[in-house]
């Protein structure tokens, strides 16, 4: 149930514990586990609501997906050498699908988000999606065991898991050390510069820089890693100009 004030300026949404508890069996019902799970409703629960987070429990569920899809594709192609199994499994656990798999199951409608991230959507951003489902199987494994885990992971996939890779397209700090790799040029080096924001929404600033000829350019990104990648498109640009 949503209660709305009826200010004219202020307006206050209110998701009643009716709600999501439904929410919470719904989904448990999708996913075919229970919904009376120690460690489930913890993993549905954003750092920015409440103090007992998933943040550990997707730390736990990385590792396990990880497991689950690297031994599904060794068995599935034994032919495969182990670069395209690498290709294979990074396009299979990467945030966009997880966000996709979390799309199809309705997951968002079952997270505890603070005031702050349910402002902003954050139930429809992929990092928050993508984290919850990891945090979702680490919490079948610790609830139900490994099998129950395993068969989560397997049904979840579906026949992603039988799909050909696509070729990704280079990223901005490959393209940049094959572009100096050409030159002749010594690779660059990377730096974290600064961080802004609140905890749950940090903004990292990294930079990127050569010495000969001495530049250096900055990015910003929602992780370390995306800095970089923006760092390095930056400097990359400048030295085509």
């Amino acid at each position: 149930m949503r209660v709305k004030g009826s200010g004219r300026r202020s307006t206050v949404t209110v998701i009643s514990e009716e709600s999501a508890e439904t929410s919470l069996q719904k989904l448990a019902a999708t996913l075919q586990i229970a919904a009376d799970g120690e460690c489930l409703r913890q993993a549905l629960t954003h750092r920015s609501a409440a103090k007992q987070h998933n943040e550990r429990l997707e730390f736990l569920g990385d590792s396990v997906l990880n497991c689950v899809v690297t031994i599904e594709l060794y068995a599935r192609y034994p032919r495969s050498r182990e670069g395209e199994l690498t290709r294979r499994r990074a396009q299979l656990i990467q945030e966009s699908t997880l966000a996709e798999i979390a799309r199809e199951i309705d997951l968002g409608s079952a997270l505890r988000l603070g005031p702050g991230e349910m402002k902003t959507g954050g139930h429809r951003r992929d990092s928050i999606l993508a984290d919850a489902v990891e945090a979702v199987i680490a919490s079948v494994h610790l609830d139900h065991g490994w099998d129950a885990a395993y068969t989560l992971v397997v049904r979840l996939m579906g026949e992603r898991l039988n799909m050909r890779p696509q070729l990704p397209a280079k990223d901005a700090k490959t393209q940049l050390q094959e572009w100096l790799q050409g030159k002749g040029m010594e690779l660059p080096q990377y730096e974290l510069v600064d961080t802004v924001g609140e905890d749950h929404r940090k903004t990292f600033i990294g930079s990127c820089r050569i010495a000969d000829p001495p530049l250096r350019c900055e990015g910003t990104g929602s992780s370390r890693r995306a800095a970089e990648q923006a760092a390095a498109a930056a400097l990359l640009k400048a030295l085509r100009q």
